[in-house]
């Protein structure tokens, strides 16, 4: 099966977990507030953290070189490397839940959020359970099968979203009432129940497989089998510069959590009740809201690593260069529409979505460009991995978030700007990460990218859906059909895309070919 065809798979998992996560954060919202929002969100930030200190590289670094072993029908070699990463991420995981759990009352007060230590404590044992997913999840997708993930990821966020909601209910409702310390620990719990959900269905997935899998093995000719030590070395060596990268954007985020709240406060123009709520719209809202439409670049990060990876591995080189062009323009083809559409009817969109707390547009407004940069920084990441050049990203996102941190420090403090100055930041942080990367993919690929269908077409595209976007709000707005017109003026703002770029050719035959909904629309 294809990279297109995986990627699309996951994609549309994903999509679908996104959709869960993001529709939970609805009825979250109206329960907890901005202010239990940001109490939230400190923790998920720590997870986050941990996690990525733990475990984020191993889903590529196991991948990747999964694949390229079974490249070469090394299928024995593939399942000792699957065994030795499983060995890495019991250890770090458990290390990572530990430390989160003894230095919650520390990192709480330090950040100057000191009631959410209750849910940094809840979130701690999700990072043993997601660390050991990540292997499993690599070792499937190195297989070049993207199902396992993608099953485990909807139910997963399936059961994280009920719990959270119902948790978060029952202790500011009817146990804590009233508190959002509890009410924020009680979603953050929701997010270990997930995990350990998602991690018992791939453990169901792997014995279903197995019988597949030891039969492939004992067919394996390979006169050596690889040391198992010697493996975890490599795991970790492939693993460790994209931890690093990934952790890099993961401080970054820590760095908001703690400039946002010291910054404002500097400044005098804020409480500590402000202070929250606007944290809360910057994590609640603005990335909630700018990441979704990331997910289809995510997806094909995840595929074409795995991907390019094996191509590389039996040095068909004209494969490499046509799959990392193909993923680029699949990214842009949805990430520059997507960009406009959230900056234009951001307004309208906080009021259908959060009609108790519709605050925060104007951090969806200056910051929808982030889509475009963090998408293409996601593939081109994704493409040096499977090449090799796995230092590279590292490189990428250090300059660009060396650059985040004084334009944090001075824009944040300005009261007229507050918040804004940490979206001002990312969009150049992912602009200088997105732009190194791309520059570095050309020269040690050497692809001439169509810039025309890669990005004049749909950028015209995607002008004139925002203006039709924008028209049709306010013509039915006027008329005071509400979030109908808001509803309208999306579905109104894709098709007109959608038909600009079959008019232009910006939407090709191949491309329909490749989707089977825009195939049938098209026939």
């Amino acid at each position: 099966m294809s990279f297109v065809k995986q990627a699309a798979i996951l994609a549309a998992a994903m999509l679908f977990a996104r959709l869960i996560g993001f529709l939970y954060r609805l009825p979250l919202t109206h329960f907890i507030g901005d202010e239990g929002n940001a109490l939230y969100g400190v923790s998920f930030q720590f997870y986050l953290f941990l996690l990525v200190l733990s475990s984020a590289g191993l889903p590529a670094a196991v991948s990747k070189m999964v694949s390229e072993r079974i490249a070469r029908r090394q299928y024995r070699n593939a399942h000792e490397v699957f065994k030795a990463a499983m060995t890495l991420a019991v250890g770090f995981g458990l290390a990572g839940s530990f430390l989160l759990w003894i230095f919650a009352g520390a990192l709480a007060e330090w950040f100057r959020f000191p009631e959410s230590v209750y849910a940094i404590r809840a979130i701690s044992p999700a990072v043993v359970l997601v660390a050991v997913m990540a292997v499993f999840r690599g070792y499937f997708q190195g297989m070049g099968n993207t199902v396992p993930t993608a099953v485990s990821q909807v139910i997963e966020q399936v059961f994280n979203a009920a719990v959270k909601v119902l948790l978060a209910y029952i202790f500011v409702r009817h146990i804590f009432f009233g508190n959002l310390a509890f009410a924020a620990a009680g979603a953050a719990a929701g997010t270990g129940v997930g995990a350990l959900i998602g991690l018992l269905t791939l453990l169901g997935i792997y014995k279903m497989l197995s019988p597949k899998i030891y039969k492939r093995i004992s067919r394996d000719n390979c006169p050596t089998t690889e040391n198992r030590n010697v493996l975890a070395k490599e795991v970790m060596y492939t693993a460790f510069p994209i931890i690093l990268g990934t952790a890099i954007y993961s401080i970054a985020n820590s760095i908001d959590t703690a400039m946002v709240s010291h910054r404002l406060w500097a400044s005098g123009a804020f409480t500590q009740g402000e202070i929250n709520a606007l944290y809360g719209q910057l994590t609640g809202k603005f990335m909630v809201l700018t990441t979704l439409p990331v997910t289809v670049s995510t997806a094909l990060a995840v595929a074409v690593l795995p991907s390019i990876a094996g191509s590389a591995a039996t040095k068909d080189y004209d494969a490499v260069t046509g799959k990392i062009k193909k993923a680029l323009r699949l990214s842009t083809l949805i990430s520059i529409p997507a960009a406009v559409g959230i900056g234009v009817l951001a307004e309208p969109v906080l009021y259908l979505l959060f009609p108790a707390h519709p605050e925060g547009a104007i951090l969806l407004q200056v910051g929808a460009v982030s889509i475009i940069f963090l998408s293409l920084n996601q593939v081109a990441t994704g493409a040096l991995q499977g090449i090799g050049k796995i230092m590279i990203p590292v490189i990428g996102a250090f300059v660009g978030v060396a650059a985040k941190i004084p334009l944090n420090h001075f824009f944040i403090a300005i009261p007229e700007i507050n918040v804004v100055g940490a979206v001002i930041s990312t969009i150049v942080c992912y602009l200088i990460a997105a732009s190194i990367n791309m520059a570095m993919l050309k020269k040690f690929t050497g692809i001439s990218l169509d810039w025309l269908g890669t990005f004049v077409k749909p950028i015209i595209a995607a002008v004139v859906m925002g203006l039709a976007c924008y028209v049709s709000f306010n013509v039915l707005a006027w008329v005071n059909l509400g979030n109908i017109a808001t509803l309208f003026a999306i579905g109104f703002g894709m098709m007109v895309y959608f038909l600009i770029l079959l008019l232009s050719g910006g939407l090709r035959a191949e491309d329909m070919a490749r989707i089977p909904l825009v195939r049938k629309l098209a026939r």
